[in-house]
This record gives structure tokens, sequence and C-alpha cells, in this order.
């Protein structure tokens, strides 16, 4: 059966986990941990200091947004996220503010963001969507115009370049996530890249219970017990397993991975981008966008249609995402028209680098015949 996403695990992952079970013998946070967090940075480009490995893509947003942003104060971010980005920035006490999205890329509308803006607003989460790292000038001049700090939502970005360099490597603060399904995975886990000093030392002992320097400790396979704490703390350290999953998974990206999934994107545009019910989200297949899920616009009411005549052949697929302003914890007192009328059009295709272009053309051509008729 066709996957509309999966892990992609081999040997190499087995033999990493094996060793640290086996030979190191230290599951939870230690040196394995810090030699992925170097290599991520090697990788990014950027200063091995500036890159913290937690558990979860929402645990690091949740401390990216607690270590710029002061409880009640508001964020701008995108409704069409996953739940996880309003979660990050409600469970910090700050404000999710619900913004509109542009049409083109389904990345924040800046312009709808600049009506919410009030003076409780510090800070703005742009959301890479489906891996498309849109607007980046225009949304720093933004972020620097009204005086707002940025976190980068870059769950789905991570080995995507923007005008020749990584995301990760440039701006204020990114989050990625190493998810079961991401582009690279340490089967649960989480990023937060900065060059932000203060930042850094606050997720760094946040993500240990906020006992301070602890992680150096941990790196030499040390424990702190004489400590002291000076502000909330969470649970939120990459295990020695989930990081030894990472390095190798990270080694895989950019010769295996990433090739393979553009190659899957070129093909899906081959073969379905002359048809005129079809939208693509990322308009031109390159090398600097790495998609970790294939996002298209299902037009004429047909979205539903085709979903369940995949779902009969049996080709699964998604929708990525339900807004989060209709959502009863979130829900606003204004509507946000784009993000509602992709919502209804929005349709998941499968794409991870174990599908076959066989099974693309399988399905476009199930895509072709239900669309055309």
């Amino acid at each position: 059966m066709i996957r509309l996403s999966k892990s992609v695990i081999g040997n190499a992952e087995n033999e990493a986990v094996t060793r640290i079970l086996l030979e190191d013998g230290y599951l939870g946070m230690g040196a394995e941990v810090g030699k992925f967090e170097k290599d991520i940075a090697n990788y990014l480009g950027v200063s091995s200091e500036n890159v913290v490995c937690v558990n979860t893509g929402t645990s690091a947003l949740h401390l990216a947004v607690e270590s710029t942003v002061q409880r009640g104060q508001e964020v701008l971010v995108p409704s069409f996220t996953f739940l996880s980005s309003f979660q990050a920035i409600s469970a910090a006490g700050a404000i999710p503010i619900s913004c509109d999205i542009y049409e083109d890329s389904l990345t924040i509308d800046l312009e709808d963001a600049e009506k919410r803006i009030t003076s409780k607003t510090k800070a703005i989460m742009p959301v890479h969507y489906a891996s498309n790292p849109a607007n980046i000038e225009k949304l720093y001049e933004f972020a620097k115009k009204y005086n707002l700090r940025v976190i980068e939502d870059a769950a789905h970005a991570f080995g995507c370049n923007y005008k020749g360099k990584k995301i990760g490597s440039l701006g204020d603060v990114t989050c990625f996530s190493f998810d079961g399904i991401k582009n690279i995975t340490s089967g649960e886990g989480g990023a937060i890249v900065t060059n932000d000093s203060k930042v850094l030392s606050i997720v760094k002992d946040a993500r240990l219970l906020s006992i301070e320097k602890d992680s150096d400790k941990r790196y030499a396979g040390q424990r702190s017990w004489d400590f002291d704490v000076k502000r909330q703390g969470y649970r939120y350290h990459m295990s020695n397993i989930f990081a030894a999953i990472g390095r190798v998974q990270l080694s895989r990206l950019d010769h295996e991975f990433a090739p393979k999934r553009i190659e899957l994107l070129k093909m899906y545009h081959k073969l379905l981008g002359d048809n005129n019910k079809i939208k693509f989200q990322i308009q031109e297949p390159n090398s600097y966008v790495v998609p970790h899920i294939l996002c298209v616009r299902i037009l004429q009411n047909k979205r539903d249609g085709l979903k369940d005549e995949l779902q009969k052949q049996n080709i699964p697929t998604g929708i990525h995402y339900k807004p989060n302003h209709l959502l009863s914890y979130y829900k606003t007192s204004y509507v946000l028209p784009i993000t509602e009328k992709i919502y209804n059009e929005i349709l998941t295709l499968p794409l991870h680098p174990e599908i076959e272009i066989a099974d693309v053309e399988f399905i476009c051509k199930i895509i072709n015949n239900y669309l055309n008729k």
C-alpha cells in the first residue's frame, strides 16, 4: 500500500541505536546530543554554540516564544498551520493572533498581519508551509519596522535554502522538527537555532528543568548535584538514542533524501502541471526547496470527491491543515477569507523517499482521469 508519509530508516540507524544501547550505556541526554548539535551547526554553517536540541519541534517553538516574549504579549502567526504553532505560543502564556495567508505561497500575509498589530504585539511567527521559505526579506523588514522578534516555524523546511543560505543560518530564531516524517527524523525531536546568547542560555537550561549550566555537565556524562534554578523549566531535552538516529539521518539528507523528494515533486509537476483544476503550492520545483509534504489545491469544488476516489484506490491523502482560528480554543471574531478558501481546496498527496516513480504515475493517472471526466 502506498503511504502518505513515512519514516525511512535502515541498518545505519539501527547500528547507531545499538551503539548507544550496548556501548554508550547512557540513554538520556549526553555526549551524543552534543555531537548532533555540532553536526547540525556544521550543516547549517553556524557556530556550534547556536544549536540546541530538544525532544520535539513543539518544545522548540514553546521555548523560543518563552525566551523572547513575556506573558500576555501577542505573537502574529498564520492560522493556516499545524496546531503546535498556536499551542506553543499559548503554552508560553502569550497570545496567538491569527493572520491570513498569501494565496500564492500560503505563507503569512504581512498586509493582514499589519492590521492586527497592537501595543502588545512583540513577535511574529512565520511558518515555512510545505517547505516554502517565502518572502524572507519582506518578513524581516516588517519585523524591523515594528520592532518584533521573528520566530521562524521551519518544521517543514530543514535542508531548504534561501538565496544560497540554509534556512536556520540567517535570521533571528529558527525552530525545526525532526519527528518521524520530516525531511530527517530523530524518532522525535526538534532544534532551536539562534545567535542570540540570551535566548541560547535560557533554552539550554529550560530544556533541563532550568537547572543552570546543566547542559555542559550532561555532554560530559555528568550530573548537576549542587545547583540553582531561577525560572520555570521543562523536561524537554533530547535523548542520546534520538540523537544517534538524527546524526545518521542528517548524513543521508543531501545525497539520498533531498534528491528523491525533489525528483518526486518534479514528476508530480510534469504529470499534473497542465491540469487546470490543480494548483501547486510550490510553483516551480528546484534544488532550493526540499519538500516535506506535497500540497496541491483542487479547484472547482472537486477536492472531496477526488479524495474519496483516491481512497477507493488505497491511496491515502491528507488535509494540511484545519485553520486554528476555526478551533474553539483559538476562535476569532473575524474571518480570514484566503485561509478559509484554501482550507476547502488543499489536498496532500503521497511523498516520501520510498515512493517510486511508478507510484506517482499511478496516482497522477487516477487524479487526471477523475478531474477530466
